[in-house]
């Protein structure tokens, strides 16, 4: 069994703040750090770190060659990237508050130069049972998620960021949901569904894809899978917070890669869980990420 992530990669200009940018205000920024991101690649990192051999497809421009080297150094392939002339890496531009908390403005660059070809070489080297992962950050990913479902890929989606374009997807075809309440609510267009309703979202998002698997994200609320019969409830693991950016992707790679080696879903969701916490209390994106040792071996207050 096999895992594809087709999805983006960034460089991500991250400013230190006092407090977020206001219309027509003019701050100065503490510091700016440049780091290796987007969803895709923070996710890949996250599965490479967490032991699981995988695959990353897709694109940047002549300067995103720190990018792939990260990706390699991760243990992810790399072969199916493409290089492409006269194109921007995808970047974005991250406001981080004294809080940790963080805003983000995204230009997809050559995340958006995703062609035919490109897919249907990449798909041609995975089979039935294999794995795809997921995000909203590349384009063609309705073509994508089809010729996937044609060859018998199971699909993981992270509809992250959330637009209209989701909305447009295959969802159907999905055999993995993880998603945050937000993201949730506004695939069932219920945008005023509180925070403690946790449990009625997965249900009423599992009557509408019978054939996927549950798992929301809560915040401090830890998180909730659902597949129809299970249910389970995972706690957050608290530490400092630095910088929240890839938390949510580092939980997403650490629990498909229990999935991917046999783990039960509880355990998945627990080191998934320690690994989002051990990310928050350090700075940037995918240099955030821990390896599977760490998290084995951290110590949470």
């Amino acid at each position: 069994m096999k895992v594809l992530n087709f999805g983006s990669l960034n460089i991500d200009y991250v400013y230190s703040l006092d407090h977020f940018v206001q219309k027509g205000e003019t701050i100065s920024s503490e510091a700016l750090h440049i780091f290796p991101g987007g969803k895709g690649l923070n996710q890949s990192v996250a599965l490479g770190r967490a032991g699981v051999s995988v695959s990353h497809a897709g694109a940047v421009g002549k300067d995103g060659d720190f990018l792939l080297e990260l990706l390699k150094e991760s243990c992810v392939d790399t072969k199916y990237i493409q290089v492409l002339e006269g194109v921007q890496t995808g970047t974005a531009i991250i406001q981080n508050d004294k809080s940790g908390d963080n805003c983000i403005i995204l230009y997809s660059g050559a995340n958006h130069q995703i062609t035919k070809e490109q897919i249907e070489n990449t798909l041609s080297d995975f089979t039935e049972g294999d794995f795809l992962l997921l995000q909203n950050e590349i384009n063609a990913t309705d073509s994508i998620m089809q010729a996937a479902h044609e060859r018998g890929l199971k699909i993981v989606l992270n509809p992250s960021p959330m637009n209209e374009k989701i909305l447009a997807l295959p969802l159907q075809y999905v055999d993995y949901f993880i998603l945050n309440e937000v993201e949730a609510s506004q695939i069932l267009g219920m945008e005023s569904i509180s925070l403690k309703d946790g449990e009625e979202i997965v249900r009423e998002l599992y009557k509408i894809y019978p054939r996927a698997k549950i798992v929301l994200t809560l915040g401090a609320d830890g998180s909730i899978y659902y597949d129809g019969e299970s249910l389970y409830r995972q706690r957050v693991y608290k530490t400092e917070v630095v910088d929240t950016t890839a938390a949510g992707d580092t939980y997403s790679g650490f629990f498909i890669a229990g999935i991917l080696v046999g783990e039960a879903v509880e355990k998945a969701m627990d080191m998934a869980a320690r690994a989002a916490g051990i990310a928050i209390s350090r700075p940037g994106a995918a240099p955030s990420i821990p390896n599977i040792e760490e998290v084995l071996e951290f110590s949470f207050k």
